[in-house]
Protein backbone atom coordinates (compact mmCIF):
# COMPACT_ATOMS: atom_id res chain seq x y z
CA UNK A 1 0.00 0.00 0.00
CA UNK A 2 1.19 3.75 -0.66
CA UNK A 3 1.63 5.45 2.31
CA UNK A 4 -0.26 8.66 2.55
CA UNK A 5 1.17 11.40 1.63
CA UNK A 6 1.46 14.35 4.43
CA UNK A 7 1.13 18.04 3.72
CA UNK A 8 2.81 20.68 4.89
CA UNK A 9 0.93 23.57 7.04
CA UNK A 10 2.08 26.27 3.41
CA UNK A 11 0.62 23.59 1.18
CA UNK A 12 -2.46 23.32 3.34
CA UNK A 13 -3.00 27.16 3.75
CA UNK A 14 -2.25 27.26 -0.19
CA UNK A 15 -4.83 25.12 -0.93
CA UNK A 16 -8.20 27.70 -1.08
CA UNK A 17 -6.03 29.79 -3.72
CA UNK A 18 -5.64 26.73 -5.57
CA UNK A 19 -9.04 26.01 -5.58
CA UNK A 20 -10.22 29.30 -6.51
CA UNK A 21 -7.47 29.75 -9.70
CA UNK A 22 -9.18 30.41 -12.57
CA UNK A 23 -12.53 31.94 -11.05
CA UNK A 24 -13.42 35.36 -12.36
CA UNK A 25 -12.50 38.14 -10.09
CA UNK A 26 -15.16 40.06 -11.14
CA UNK A 27 -16.76 41.63 -7.83
CA UNK A 28 -20.35 40.21 -7.15
CA UNK A 29 -22.89 42.99 -6.72
CA UNK A 30 -26.42 42.63 -5.10
CA UNK A 31 -29.26 43.41 -6.98
CA UNK A 32 -31.72 46.25 -5.93
CA UNK A 33 -36.13 45.83 -5.84
CA UNK A 34 -36.05 47.67 -8.54
CA UNK A 35 -33.47 45.17 -10.98
CA UNK A 36 -35.49 42.39 -9.37
CA UNK A 37 -38.77 43.67 -10.32
CA UNK A 38 -37.44 44.44 -13.99
CA UNK A 39 -36.19 40.81 -14.26
CA UNK A 40 -39.44 39.46 -13.04
CA UNK A 41 -40.78 41.35 -15.42
CA UNK A 42 -38.48 40.92 -18.40
CA UNK A 43 -39.28 36.88 -17.96
CA UNK A 44 -42.74 37.74 -18.28
CA UNK A 45 -43.29 38.04 -22.25
CA UNK A 46 -46.90 38.32 -22.01
CA UNK A 47 -46.01 41.47 -20.15
CA UNK A 48 -43.56 42.72 -22.27
CA UNK A 49 -45.74 42.59 -25.70
CA UNK A 50 -48.26 44.44 -23.69
CA UNK A 51 -45.79 47.20 -22.60
CA UNK A 52 -44.54 47.27 -26.43
CA UNK A 53 -48.23 48.03 -27.35
CA UNK A 54 -49.15 50.58 -24.44
CA UNK A 55 -46.25 52.49 -25.93
CA UNK A 56 -46.85 52.42 -29.26
CA UNK A 57 -50.37 53.29 -28.90
CA UNK A 58 -48.85 56.49 -26.55
CA UNK A 59 -46.65 57.74 -29.22
CA UNK A 60 -49.56 57.45 -32.02
CA UNK A 61 -52.17 59.23 -29.34
CA UNK A 62 -49.57 61.99 -28.45
CA UNK A 63 -48.86 62.27 -32.68
CA UNK A 64 -52.11 61.91 -34.07
CA UNK A 65 -52.22 65.23 -35.57
CA UNK A 66 -48.71 64.99 -37.50
CA UNK A 67 -49.46 61.35 -38.54
CA UNK A 68 -52.12 62.59 -39.88
CA UNK A 69 -50.41 65.56 -41.56
CA UNK A 70 -48.35 63.07 -42.83
CA UNK A 71 -50.81 60.76 -44.61
CA UNK A 72 -52.79 63.89 -45.50
CA UNK A 73 -56.20 62.89 -43.60
CA UNK A 74 -58.92 65.24 -42.39
CA UNK A 75 -61.30 63.31 -39.49
CA UNK A 76 -64.02 65.37 -40.22
CA UNK A 77 -63.42 65.71 -44.39
CA UNK A 78 -66.73 64.28 -46.39
CA UNK A 79 -65.97 62.29 -49.03
CA UNK A 80 -69.86 62.09 -51.17
CA UNK A 81 -67.97 60.45 -53.87
CA UNK A 82 -67.42 57.53 -52.22
CA UNK A 83 -71.08 57.32 -51.15
CA UNK A 84 -73.89 55.61 -52.59
CA UNK A 85 -76.45 58.14 -52.49
CA UNK A 86 -79.20 55.56 -52.75
CA UNK A 87 -78.06 53.39 -49.39
CA UNK A 88 -75.62 56.18 -47.77
CA UNK A 89 -73.29 53.12 -47.46
CA UNK A 90 -69.63 53.41 -48.69
CA UNK A 91 -69.12 52.29 -52.21
CA UNK A 92 -67.72 48.92 -52.67
CA UNK A 93 -66.31 45.89 -50.05
CA UNK A 94 -65.73 46.15 -46.37
CA UNK A 95 -66.70 49.69 -45.96
CA UNK A 96 -65.36 51.31 -48.66
CA UNK A 97 -61.77 50.11 -47.73
CA UNK A 98 -58.87 51.01 -50.45
CA UNK A 99 -55.18 52.41 -50.94
CA UNK A 100 -56.52 56.20 -50.22
CA UNK A 101 -58.94 54.85 -47.38
CA UNK A 102 -57.02 51.67 -45.66
CA UNK A 103 -59.61 50.94 -43.11
CA UNK A 104 -62.55 52.29 -45.00
CA UNK A 105 -65.38 55.26 -44.59
CA UNK A 106 -67.99 55.67 -42.17
CA UNK A 107 -71.73 55.91 -44.01
CA UNK A 108 -73.33 58.96 -44.74
CA UNK A 109 -70.55 61.04 -44.58
CA UNK A 110 -67.18 59.32 -46.15
CA UNK A 111 -65.20 60.50 -43.44
CA UNK A 112 -62.09 58.38 -43.45
CA UNK A 113 -62.20 55.77 -40.44
CA UNK A 114 -58.31 55.47 -39.93
CA UNK A 115 -58.04 59.92 -39.46
CA UNK A 116 -61.04 58.99 -36.54
CA UNK A 117 -59.43 56.52 -35.33
CA UNK A 118 -55.96 58.17 -35.08
CA UNK A 119 -58.01 61.37 -33.39
CA UNK A 120 -60.26 59.62 -31.08
CA UNK A 121 -56.96 57.98 -29.59
CA UNK A 122 -55.40 61.28 -28.09
CA UNK A 123 -58.88 62.11 -26.41
CA UNK A 124 -59.61 58.71 -24.72
CA UNK A 125 -56.31 58.71 -23.34
CA UNK A 126 -55.45 62.02 -21.82
CA UNK A 127 -59.46 61.46 -20.06
CA UNK A 128 -57.73 58.24 -19.18
CA UNK A 129 -54.84 59.07 -17.52
CA UNK A 130 -56.38 62.67 -16.47
CA UNK A 131 -59.31 60.54 -14.57
CA UNK A 132 -56.56 57.96 -13.56
CA UNK A 133 -54.33 60.52 -11.67
CA UNK A 134 -56.57 62.40 -10.07
CA UNK A 135 -58.01 59.04 -8.67
CA UNK A 136 -54.55 58.20 -7.74
CA UNK A 137 -54.02 61.29 -6.03
CA UNK A 138 -56.84 61.48 -3.84
CA UNK A 139 -57.25 58.04 -2.82
CA UNK A 140 -53.77 57.64 -2.26
CA UNK A 141 -53.73 60.96 0.38
CA UNK A 142 -56.95 60.28 2.05
CA UNK A 143 -55.36 56.22 2.11
CA UNK A 144 -52.39 56.35 3.84
CA UNK A 145 -53.87 59.22 6.36
CA UNK A 146 -56.51 56.87 6.96
CA UNK A 147 -54.45 53.82 7.46
CA UNK A 148 -52.08 55.78 9.65
CA UNK A 149 -53.80 57.74 12.09
CA UNK A 150 -56.22 55.16 12.63
CA UNK A 151 -59.22 55.90 14.90
CA UNK A 152 -61.75 58.39 14.49
CA UNK A 153 -59.91 59.81 11.26
CA UNK A 154 -59.73 56.24 9.56
CA UNK A 155 -63.21 55.83 10.60
CA UNK A 156 -64.44 59.06 8.96
CA UNK A 157 -62.54 58.40 6.16
CA UNK A 158 -64.08 54.76 5.67
CA UNK A 159 -67.42 55.84 5.36
CA UNK A 160 -66.78 58.37 3.04
CA UNK A 161 -65.47 55.67 0.81
CA UNK A 162 -68.43 53.92 1.23
CA UNK A 163 -70.98 56.59 0.53
CA UNK A 164 -68.87 57.56 -2.75
CA UNK A 165 -68.85 53.93 -3.29
CA UNK A 166 -72.47 53.89 -3.29
CA UNK A 167 -73.30 56.05 -5.70
CA UNK A 168 -74.86 54.81 -9.01
CA UNK A 169 -72.31 56.48 -10.54
CA UNK A 170 -72.78 55.64 -14.25
CA UNK A 171 -76.28 57.65 -13.64
CA UNK A 172 -74.50 60.36 -11.73
CA UNK A 173 -72.27 60.97 -14.54
CA UNK A 174 -74.92 61.58 -17.13
CA UNK A 175 -76.82 63.46 -15.06
CA UNK A 176 -73.78 65.87 -14.35
CA UNK A 177 -72.46 65.74 -18.20
CA UNK A 178 -75.69 66.22 -19.63
CA UNK A 179 -76.00 69.85 -17.10
CA UNK A 180 -72.61 70.66 -18.31
CA UNK A 181 -72.81 70.48 -21.90
CA UNK A 182 -73.61 74.02 -22.81
CA UNK A 183 -70.38 75.73 -21.01
CA UNK A 184 -69.51 76.05 -17.33
CA UNK A 185 -66.39 76.99 -15.50
CA UNK A 186 -65.12 79.43 -18.49
CA UNK A 187 -64.77 76.20 -20.84
CA UNK A 188 -66.91 75.36 -23.60
CA UNK A 189 -66.90 72.58 -26.61
CA UNK A 190 -64.09 70.19 -26.43
CA UNK A 191 -62.05 71.36 -23.53
CA UNK A 192 -65.17 71.16 -21.07
CA UNK A 193 -66.11 67.61 -22.36
CA UNK A 194 -62.79 66.81 -21.59
CA UNK A 195 -62.85 67.75 -18.48
CA UNK A 196 -65.56 67.09 -17.37
CA UNK A 197 -65.10 63.91 -17.85
CA UNK A 198 -61.94 63.51 -16.35
CA UNK A 199 -63.92 65.18 -13.32
CA UNK A 200 -67.26 62.75 -13.18
CA UNK A 201 -64.94 59.06 -13.13
CA UNK A 202 -61.67 60.31 -11.61
CA UNK A 203 -63.14 61.91 -8.78
CA UNK A 204 -66.31 58.78 -7.95
CA UNK A 205 -63.26 56.05 -8.51
CA UNK A 206 -60.98 57.36 -6.00
CA UNK A 207 -62.65 55.21 -3.23
CA UNK A 208 -60.64 52.37 -4.96
CA UNK A 209 -57.80 53.08 -4.76
CA UNK A 210 -57.96 54.67 -1.53
CA UNK A 211 -59.22 51.32 -0.04
CA UNK A 212 -55.82 49.60 -1.21
CA UNK A 213 -53.31 52.25 0.05
CA UNK A 214 -55.11 52.04 3.55
CA UNK A 215 -55.34 48.26 3.70
CA UNK A 216 -51.12 48.81 2.91
CA UNK A 217 -50.60 51.72 5.06
CA UNK A 218 -52.20 49.31 7.83
CA UNK A 219 -49.74 46.69 7.39
CA UNK A 220 -46.41 48.90 7.26
CA UNK A 221 -47.42 51.52 9.77
CA UNK A 222 -46.52 48.12 12.20
CA UNK A 223 -42.82 47.89 10.75
CA UNK A 224 -39.36 48.12 12.17
CA UNK A 225 -38.91 51.29 10.08
CA UNK A 226 -41.91 53.12 11.46
CA UNK A 227 -41.46 52.53 15.02
CA UNK A 228 -37.20 53.16 14.49
CA UNK A 229 -38.58 56.59 12.65
CA UNK A 230 -40.49 57.13 15.99
CA UNK A 231 -37.65 56.07 18.13
CA UNK A 232 -35.80 59.24 16.37
CA UNK A 233 -38.37 61.76 17.03
CA UNK A 234 -39.82 61.37 13.25
CA UNK A 235 -43.56 63.33 13.74
CA UNK A 236 -46.64 61.61 11.43
CA UNK A 237 -45.89 64.05 8.36
CA UNK A 238 -42.49 63.16 8.15
CA UNK A 239 -43.55 59.56 8.87
CA UNK A 240 -46.17 59.74 6.32
CA UNK A 241 -44.50 61.29 3.25
CA UNK A 242 -40.57 60.21 3.76
CA UNK A 243 -41.64 56.44 5.07
CA UNK A 244 -44.56 55.13 4.07
CA UNK A 245 -45.42 56.69 0.64
CA UNK A 246 -42.03 55.47 -1.03
CA UNK A 247 -43.07 51.75 0.26
CA UNK A 248 -46.01 52.31 -1.32
CA UNK A 249 -45.11 53.25 -5.08
CA UNK A 250 -45.10 49.36 -6.15
CA UNK A 251 -49.23 49.11 -4.98
CA UNK A 252 -50.09 52.21 -6.52
CA UNK A 253 -48.14 52.19 -10.14
CA UNK A 254 -49.69 48.14 -10.52
CA UNK A 255 -53.52 49.50 -9.66
CA UNK A 256 -52.59 53.03 -11.58
CA UNK A 257 -52.07 50.43 -14.52
CA UNK A 258 -55.10 49.08 -14.17
CA UNK A 259 -57.23 51.97 -13.49
CA UNK A 260 -56.90 53.28 -17.07
CA UNK A 261 -58.30 50.66 -19.20
CA UNK A 262 -61.62 50.80 -16.84
CA UNK A 263 -61.56 54.83 -17.23
CA UNK A 264 -60.83 54.32 -21.36
CA UNK A 265 -64.31 51.98 -21.22
CA UNK A 266 -66.25 54.65 -19.09
CA UNK A 267 -64.92 57.66 -21.22
CA UNK A 268 -66.28 54.99 -24.56
CA UNK A 269 -69.45 54.20 -22.24
CA UNK A 270 -70.61 57.91 -21.77
CA UNK A 271 -69.69 59.15 -25.11
CA UNK A 272 -71.46 56.18 -26.79
CA UNK A 273 -74.74 57.12 -24.45
CA UNK A 274 -74.16 60.50 -25.75
CA UNK A 275 -72.47 62.63 -22.84
CA UNK A 276 -69.42 62.31 -23.44
CA UNK A 277 -67.21 63.77 -26.36
CA UNK A 278 -69.46 65.38 -28.73
CA UNK A 279 -69.47 65.33 -32.42
CA UNK A 280 -67.77 66.41 -34.68
CA UNK A 281 -64.60 65.70 -32.24
CA UNK A 282 -64.15 61.89 -33.22
CA UNK A 283 -64.15 59.63 -30.21
CA UNK A 284 -64.87 56.05 -30.35
CA UNK A 285 -67.55 55.76 -28.34
CA UNK A 286 -68.98 57.80 -30.19
CA UNK A 287 -68.24 55.98 -33.29
CA UNK A 288 -69.63 53.25 -31.91
CA UNK A 289 -72.87 55.06 -31.05
CA UNK A 290 -73.19 56.10 -34.78
CA UNK A 291 -72.15 52.09 -35.75
CA UNK A 292 -75.44 51.20 -34.23
CA UNK A 293 -77.89 52.04 -37.00
CA UNK A 294 -75.59 50.22 -40.25
CA UNK A 295 -73.60 47.15 -37.89
CA UNK A 296 -76.33 44.82 -39.78
CA UNK A 297 -75.34 46.40 -43.44
CA UNK A 298 -71.85 47.77 -42.69
CA UNK A 299 -70.21 46.11 -39.86
CA UNK A 300 -66.44 47.80 -40.90
CA UNK A 301 -68.13 50.66 -38.86
CA UNK A 302 -68.30 49.08 -35.52
CA UNK A 303 -65.36 47.05 -35.95
CA UNK A 304 -63.33 49.55 -36.34
CA UNK A 305 -63.21 51.48 -33.26
CA UNK A 306 -64.38 48.23 -31.31
CA UNK A 307 -61.13 46.77 -31.86
CA UNK A 308 -59.44 49.81 -31.08
CA UNK A 309 -60.96 49.93 -28.10
CA UNK A 310 -59.69 46.13 -27.52
CA UNK A 311 -56.55 45.94 -28.16
CA UNK A 312 -55.82 49.62 -25.80
CA UNK A 313 -57.77 47.73 -22.68
CA UNK A 314 -56.19 44.46 -23.21
CA UNK A 315 -52.65 46.39 -23.57
CA UNK A 316 -53.16 47.80 -20.59
CA UNK A 317 -54.34 44.98 -18.67
CA UNK A 318 -51.77 42.56 -19.61
CA UNK A 319 -49.30 45.62 -18.78
CA UNK A 320 -51.13 45.83 -15.58
CA UNK A 321 -51.01 41.63 -14.45
CA UNK A 322 -47.18 42.06 -15.38
CA UNK A 323 -46.30 44.38 -13.39
CA UNK A 324 -47.97 43.24 -10.21
CA UNK A 325 -46.66 40.02 -10.48
CA UNK A 326 -43.17 41.74 -10.93
CA UNK A 327 -43.29 44.23 -8.05
CA UNK A 328 -45.91 41.32 -5.88
CA UNK A 329 -44.08 38.14 -6.55
CA UNK A 330 -46.59 36.63 -3.59
CA UNK A 331 -49.74 37.45 -5.79
CA UNK A 332 -49.53 34.67 -8.36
Amino acid sequence: MTAPIETTGAAAEAQPEAVLEGVSSKRIEGRSLGQIAWLRFRRDKVAVAGAIVVILLIAVAALSRPLQALLGLDPNAPNESLIDPNTTLPKGDFGGMSGDHLLGVDPKFGRDLLARVLEGSWVSLIVAFGATLLSVAIGTVLGVIAGFYRGRVDAFISRMMDVFLAFPLLLFAIAISASLQGGAFGLEGLPLHISVLIFVIGFFNWPYMGRIVRAQTLSLREREFVDAARGMGARGPFILFRELLPNLVGPIIVYSTLLIPSNILFEAALSFLGVGIQPPQASWGGMLNQAVKYYEVDPQYMIVPGLAIFVTVLAFNLLGDGLRDALDPRSR
